[in-house]
């Protein structure tokens, strides 16, 4: 279980992170406001209003159709020392260019890519955007936080994307503590060990219920996106009410 860590205690780069605005959506991705990182990932607002924000998850694909996965640094605040895709983060409210729920997460994309893995040769054009999903997570704590069990969480409404492409990186330390690249068979095999392969919950979703038929077919990338958003998993006692029950 990942110790958790209050402000004070946290890695000063990743702190100033916080002070990042990302957008608020509502359950059809409309947004609805904007809210500092900090604020959209306190456990606090999360589970008492139901706090949901916009994200991207990107997953880049070598032409060996191996997945670049990275493992997130001890400095993260969310989910750290958690294997991942290649690259998850945020389209920002305060950039035009990314508020747009379609291609503004492919803006962002670019961005983060070079943030964190010092990638520049991935174009617009390169990405496919896939699908939506919403889900939940608890960050260093079971996913049913009692009171104090927690301070950070997700509760994201998740554009997941594609590229596949050979790439240069170079990671940033910072943000990434290890790279490999990681084929089907060994992927499955890896994920029944979540002791020695732990990994973070929006990887785990897609990878257990999408990713597969995504990557049976990557020479078809561009006809099997869909106009959904596919919802997973929700805060404690938001269930009924996001589903408007």
């Amino acid at each position: 279980m990942t110790q958790i860590r209050k402000l004070t205690q946290l890695c000063p780069i990743q702190t100033a992170l916080l002070k990042e605005k990302v957008m608020l959506v509502d359950r059809s991705d409309n947004i609805i406001g904007s809210a500092s990182k900090e604020e959209a990932h306190l456990m606090s607002n999360i589970t008492k209003t139901g706090m949901l924000h916009r994200a991207f998850s990107l997953f880049l694909f070598n032409s060996d159709n191996k997945l670049l996965m990275q493992r997130r640094s001890p400095q993260k605040i969310t989910f750290p020392n958690l294997y991942t895709n290649t690259c998850c983060s945020h389209p920002l409210f305060t950039i035009p260019q990314e508020t747009d729920p379609v291609s503004g997460t492919k803006h962002a994309a670019i961005r983060r890519v070079k943030d964190e893995l010092g990638i520049t040769d991935i174009s617009y054009e390169d990405i496919h955007f896939m699908t939506r999903i919403v889900y939940f997570g608890a960050s260093g704590a079971s996913d049913t936080c009692g009171e104090d069990a927690c301070t950070w969480g997700e509760h994201e409404l998740d554009h997941v994307l594609i590229v596949r492409k050979d790439v240069e990186f170079v990671p940033n330390e910072n943000e990434v503590s290890e790279t490999r690249y990681i084929g089907r068979e060994e992927l499955a095999g890896l994920l029944e060990d979540e002791e020695k392969f732990p990994v973070t919950p929006w990887f785990r979703i897609i990878a257990t219920s999408m990713l597969t038929e995504w990557w049976d077919q990557i020479d078809r990338l561009s006809q099997l996106g869909d106009d959904k958003i596919h919802e997973f998993s929700f805060p404690p006692g938001f269930r009924e009410e996001m589903l408007g029950r």
